[in-house]
């Protein structure tokens, strides 16, 4: 039965089957009845929670507070900003009818035509627009300045091809839309914003990411410059895992946004937005997890450590619950979430097998062998390995412990990107290399044209313009024309 409850499709044989196996089988959720979208269950449900606990508290540590915005944005909206209603408009879910009816030829209802709305109505793809309109009525001067908020939602992104967490129709997300009086103020928010998103992306996601600037290709819908966190999952594909914009005046001149300065001279409002979603579920998964099931970063797990008694008699079970409730008191007054298992419908080893699947960073077995020598057996998701251990001072060994696999998996997740991070001259080689995947850096002579060229013949996109690293210029691989520095390629999600 534990065998079956873990059975996953290797990685080897299919990586795409072998991520969809595991996001069903631990819970984390399922297709719904609604082709596109996705059910998110409550063990994946509270992982997304911790993300958005932590960054929520990152945002307001840099001064955000949070609002809401309608789900509905009038059509003539999106038709504001040239570039950003073309960016949008095939993905858009349009709302023509505010009212059904009972069918008059049968069961059921249908549509009442008499109840067409005057201005069909955009179920949010993002809110720039709605958002911009409502900035009209809240500045006036330099005094309402700067605005910094963010919001928690749903977007609708009408997608067909689908993969859950991934890519879905429907979506949960943040999106941070901010006002300032200057462009230099707009530009630092989005790049202090970018560096939010990479602690987070590695300080609790334990995911290495590398932070860089969109090619115009790239960029979103709108914005001046797009900058962007890049990751690269175990298959050697690359996940852009958040993207923070800096929109210059495109959206304030679209609405007609302007303030007056401190010498009462009228200027249009500089922006930014920035924005993750439950993509990032998606890359917690593919960055680390294996065979086996997934592996967690403590800091992120619904629980960080599962108890299990091993017992064969009720008496037993009544003395292993006494010291449990020991154990749970001393790990929660450390800060360390606990699961106490002692449900009577599965076994231990089925019980091993789902926390295993469900990557639950440490397991404490503990039978009456372990009562009479004050010992538990501790077992790690992230190296499988286990060991018996004292009981004196539990709280502190645990804790060191999810500590040190915190920073296991990030340096597994950085090896792992690092071996397959190449840099080539050539476009023969980069052609070759490709097809291996991972990271490859490249000189590009900074043209769309080839840039689209190598995307037609390769798949590989520019991931980012690295923000950090090598900058010798050098002459692009394909056309021998002067580049200012290796931009990153990869094939993407």
């Amino acid at each position: 039965m534990a065998k079956e409850l873990k059975e996953l499709t290797p990685r080897s044989e299919s990586y795409t089957q072998w991520y969809q196996d595991l996001v069903i089988k631990a819970d984390l959720a399922e297709n719904s009845a609604v082709r596109g979208c996705m059910v998110i269950k409550p063990y994946g449900y509270a992982i997304w929670e911790k993300m958005q606990r932590q960054l929520d508290d990152m945002f307001k540590e840099t001064g955000h507070m949070n609002a809401y915005f309608p789900l509905f944005i009038p059509k003539s909206f999106l038709s504001r900003e040239a570039d950003h209603v073309e960016g949008f408009a095939k993905e858009c879910a349009v709302v023509t009818h505010y009212r059904l009816k009972a069918n008059p030829d049968g069961d059921g209802v249908v549509v009442d035509p008499q109840a067409k709305l005057e201005e069909e109505l955009i179920v949010r793809p993002t809110s720039e627009t709605i958002i911009w309109n409502t900035y009209k009525n809240w500045i006036q001067s330099h005094r309402d300045l700067p605005i910094l908020c963010n919001q928690w939602a749903n977007v609708v992104r009408w997608e067909m091809r689908t993969r859950l967490f991934l890519r879905t129709a429907e979506f949960l997300w943040q999106e941070g839309h901010t006002a300032h009086a200057t462009k230099d103020e707009a530009e630092e928010e989005a790049r202090r914003m970018l560096d939010v998103y990479a602690t987070f992306a590695e300080e609790y996601m334990a995911m290495p990411v590398v932070r860089g600037v969109k090619s115009a290709n790239e960029r979103f819908a709108g914005a001046v410059d797009t900058y962007t966190i890049e990751a690269l999952m175990q298959d050697g594909k690359a996940l852009q895992s958040g993207t923070s914009h800096f929109l210059g005046q495109n959206f304030a001149k679209a609405f007609n946004v302007t303030f007056a300065d401190k010498d009462g001279n009228r200027d249009y409002v500089w922006a930014t937005s920035w924005g993750v979603s439950t993509r990032l579920m998606g890359a917690l998964i593919m960055t680390h997890s294996d065979d086996n099931g997934l592996v967690l970063p403590p800091k992120l797990a619904p629980f960080q450590v599962v108890i299990v008694p091993i017992y064969r008699n009720e008496e037993q079970l009544a003395q292993i619950d006494e010291k449990a409730q020991q154990i749970i008191a001393a790990l929660r007054a450390k800060g360390i979430s606990v699961k106490y298992d002692n449900s009577d419908n599965k076994k231990p080893g089925w019980k091993f097998a789902e926390y295993e699947l469900k990557g639950v960073p440490v397991r404490l077995a503990m039978g009456a062998r372990d009562l009479e020598n004050n010992t538990v057996e501790v077992a790690r998701r992230d190296t499988l390995t286990k060991e018996t251990l004292s009981l004196d001072n539990i709280e502190n060994t645990v804790a060191d412990l999810l500590d040190d696999i915190q920073k296991n998996i990030f340096r597994k997740a950085l090896n792992y990107r690092q071996e397959h991070t190449i840099t080539v001259d050539t476009y023969e080689e980069f052609k070759e290399k490709i097809e291996e995947g991972g990271f490859i850096l490249a000189h590009w002579d900074g043209t769309p044209e080839t840039e689209e060229r190598i995307k037609a013949e390769t798949k590989a996109t520019i991931r980012c313009i690295p923000l950090a690293g090598d900058t010798t210029p050098g002459v692009c691989m394909v056309t021998g024309k002067p580049s200012v520095q290796r931009v990153l390629f990869a094939r993407a999600y």
